[in-house]
């Protein structure tokens, strides 16, 4: 699932987070994400069954915690890489005392605005 690059707030739900950070088996695919990844060689990497990965990978997704770009292949069968999305995830006290959390993000690089944008081009086709 790739998450709108356009989208005003993309600030995940506190709770997708804290699933995302509590599961063993999200915390082994980001151990593994040196580079972008695609699902099959992250599950190759990290142990996981590939149909364990592909949920994992959109919790992660969903958390904001990884990034899902687009490998546009010669063949036309395009795959998402996966690379990891974040600096610091940081849960603090908002004003009204209750729980929030921030994310910051590292900067995205050319090639990763293009994927965003091919992302999108391929969502209207």
């Amino acid at each position: 699932m790739v998450r709108d690059p356009f989208a005003e707030d993309d600030t995940p739900e506190l709770e997708t987070v804290l699933d995302a950070l509590d599961d063993e088996d999200c915390r082994s695919i980001v151990s593994v994400l040196d580079e972008p990844m695609t699902a099959s060689r992250i599950s190759e990497e990290s142990g996981v069954p590939l149909s364990t990965t592909y949920r994992k990978l959109e919790l992660l997704t969903e958390s904001s915690l990884l990034y899902e770009g687009v490998e546009v292949r010669s063949d036309g069968q395009h795959a998402s890489r996966y690379a990891i999305d974040f600096e610091e995830v940081v849960i603090a006290l908002d004003e009204e005392r209750a729980f929030a959390v921030d994310i910051s993000h590292r900067a995205r690089s050319p090639d990763q605005r293009l994927e965003n944008l091919w992302s999108e081009v391929r969502k209207e086709t």
